[in-house]
Parts: structure tokens; sequence; C-alpha cells
């Protein structure tokens, strides 16, 4: 087997708390060595980082693609070349397909199309429902054990509490993992931005804040009756972080998810009617961003997703109010992130850890950290080269990017999945 050695890095390791100077070696896919410091590594093929940053590939557990059904929109070939851009190694699918993802034949025909791609590691979530109706649970059992990493029905809220009750007690019997959007729904319906001065002056059917506590405290209830393991699905306001601490002091098994979108944008930046600001759930107050990048810096946040959600245009370039919410995030999701360090002051792993070792622990994989005998699957990047988003160049089928046109810094050089290098 050829060896392949990176030297002269900034290693990047939040799972070790590790940040300086070192470098790798490969073989057979794997990590076979890891030397911090400026030690010489002898290899088949050598590569030298020349100082710049290597860390675990970013693990995206919230990826919204076309394929079956949509491919317009996205394909899983398309979304993996935007995530091979991005530094992301593994993306999980949602099961908001048409058909959806609800049955083990779905999740191995998932499996299967991103495994013949060859480019990054492709996984599944479940649906919760059958066809995400709320109503009827979905083959769990079957779906667990044909890979579904876990179950959801995506941006629908299970309204009714008889269903979720049963879909996570049953899950609770093999430790499967549920996650849902927390929000009540006769509060959001019809609601297209976040309540508040800003949306009655636009026009625009608001989203209050309460709805997304209201939402959360029924699906913690059932959490603690049921003894389910829990991720709370994209929060984004700060009364609703109160919740999830009063929960976690109480000894619940509870994770959280946000999105990127959330932590780099506020209701202001929809502006005059800019649809691609237009997100489920909507950008929230500058106060409850502040509150979620706190949420960051002190470790209670266990996951940042792309959210990546993509749309045409002619399905983004309509009145706000008709828009189809949502944003592609995949390949932006790292130079992104790194505004928390950039610009708001967060320690670079503290940054990096619900970007990879988060993810890979909530999900039990194989992944997200530098060591010895783990997959490597790996990114390096330019932390102060500057991204100019060019919306029209990225690699996703749609480009309803937020970020385009915006300024950011971090750079990716280089992504191997397996230890092959994938993009350049």
């Amino acid at each position: 087997m050829t060896t392949v050695a990176i030297i002269n890095a900034r290693l990047l390791d939040p799972a070790t708390d590790y940040d300086g100077p070192g470098g790798l070696l490969i073989e057979d896919g794997r990590i076979v060595r890891v030397v911090h410091g400026a030690a010489p590594i002898d290899a088949d093929q050598v590569v030298d980082a020349d100082g710049l940053c290597l860390a675990p590939g970013l693990i995206d557990i919230r990826v919204k693609t076309g394929e079956p059904g949509a491919e317009p929109k996205e394909t899983l070939k398309s979304a993996s070349l935007a995530a091979a851009a991005g530094g992301v190694t593994t993306i999980v699918v949602q099961p908001d397909t048409d058909p959806a993802v609800d049955d083990p034949a779905m999740i191995d025909f998932i499996q299967r199309r991103g495994a013949a791609l060859n480019l990054v590691n492709v996984r599944a979530a479940g649906a919760a429902t059958k066809a995400l109706d709320g109503q009827r649970m979905a083959e769990i059992g079957l779906m667990d054990e044909a890979g579904a990493l876990y179950f959801t029905d995506g941006d629908k809220v299970i309204v009714n509490s008889r269903t979720l009750q049963r879909v996570m007690s049953y899950a609770a019997a093999f430790n499967a993992l549920i996650a849902c959007r927390p929000a009540d729904p006769w509060l959001t319906e019809g609601a297209v931005a976040a309540s508040g001065e800003l949306a009655t002056r636009l026009g625009l059917s608001g989203s209050p804040a309460i709805a997304e506590r209201i939402g959360l405290e029924r699906d913690l209830a059932l959490v603690e009756q049921t003894g389910a393991r829990f991720l709370v699905d994209q929060i984004s306001t700060e009364g609703a972080l109160e919740t999830l601490a009063r929960a976690r002091a109480k000894g619940l098994e509870v994770a959280v998810s946000v999105s990127i979108n959330h932590l780099c944008f506020n209701e202001v930046d929809i502006g005059d009617y800019r649809t691609f600001y237009r997100l489920d759930p909507p950008l929230r107050s500058e106060a409850d961003r502040q509150a979620l990048i706190e949420a960051v810096r002190e470790g209670l946040i266990d996951v940042i997703t792309s959210a990546h959600a993509p749309a045409p245009a002619e399905d983004k370039r309509r009145p706000f109010a008709e828009a189809a919410p949502g944003a592609v995030g995949l390949e932006t999701l790292l130079p992104a992130a790194l505004t928390l360090h950039h610009e708001d002051g967060l320690d670079l792993l503290d940054v990096l850890r619900p970007l990879t070792q988060g993810p890979a622990a909530l999900l039990g994989l194989d992944a997200g950290v530098l060591a010895e005998g783990a997959p490597a699957d790996l990114v390096l990047f330019d932390l102060g080269a500057p991204v100019i988003v060019d919306a029209d160049a990225l690699h996703s089928k749609s480009k309803n990017s937020p970020f385009d046109g915006r300024r950011l810094q971090g750079k990716v050089i280089g992504t191997w999945v397996g230890g092959r290098k994938i993009y350049v």
C-alpha cells in the first residue's frame, strides 16, 4: 500500500484538544501515525502543508437533496461535489424526498448511490412517520438495521403528540436517535419571518420566538417520559436555549443543533424582501444570534449544520412570502463558521468541535478525530485566505446562497476521504 504523509501542518483536533504543529501518516485509508511537533515522517508520498490548518473532515448531518424525485434542485452527485469543495467529508441526507426515505429500501438506495459516486461519505436519515404524514410510524427498526443514522420528519412538526410519543418509545427500545424541529404549529402557521417590528413594517406574517419554546417544552416532556435519545433540530432562539439548559440539568439525554445561517445572520438581513434569506426557522433577532454564538463558545451546541436546502431560481425569485424557504450551504459551511473565530473571538477548536467531533459522537460515527486508526477524512485549509462567495460558481445545482457576494476568510485547500484526495 502507498503511504502518504502530510507534514508541517497546524493540527486542529477538537477530540483531543490539540492545536499545534504536527503531521499525519496515512496508509490504506486510515491514519496510522500522528506526530505532534516537527518530527520527520517517512512515506511514499509527502504533502507539505506549509503551516496550513489540518483538521478532521466536517460532518454535516442535515443535507437536503432533490434525489430522488426532484433532481433539478440537487442530485447526490452535485451535493457530494459541493461537500468536497467545502471540506465536508460526510453528509447525512434528509428523508423529505419524493418518495420519502421511509423504508429500508430507500435507505439502501441512498447509501448505495452515494458509495457509487466515490466522493464523500453519504449516509441517510430515515423518516419518523410514513410519507412524513405525522400520523403513522415509519419502519424505524428496519431502517436502523439498514444503516439510518437517525429519524426525523425534517421541516415538518409531528403535531400529533401521541404519534411522537409512540415514535420515541419505540426508538428508545434500541437507542435510536429522534430529531424534531421545535415549533408550535398554530403559532407558526403561515409565518415567513420572525415576529417583531421589522416583520410588521414589511407586512410579513411572523413566527414568535415563544413558538419554539412551547414546541420544545412538549418535545422534552415526551423525552422525559419515554427515555428517548433526542436531537433538537435547528434551535434559533435564546428562550429555547434556556429551556434546553433546564432539561439537561434534569439529566435528559438531549443534543442540539444550530444552522450556520442563524449564527451568521439576523432578521435585519432580509432587508427589502431578499428571498435568499427566507429560511425555516426564520432568521431571528440579533440578541438571539448572539445567544447562539455564546452557546457555541460554552460548548452547549453539539452540532453546527449547513441546513443545506437547494431551491432553483424559479422558486426563489418570487414575492418573499411565496418564495421557497432554505439556502444552500455545503460549500460555504467552513468559511462561514470561521467567522465565529475571526469576528467573534471563539477558539478555533470550539468552532470546529460541533462540525467534527460533535456530530460524530452523536451519531456513533468512526470519524471526527485525528487519531491512529481513524479514517483519513481530512480537510486542509488556509485560515486567513480571503474567500468571496460567488453563488454562480458553487458546485450545487441550485444557487440560493445567502452568502453570495460576502467576503469570508478560510479557504479549503484540500479534502481527503479515506486517504484519497477528492478536492484540490
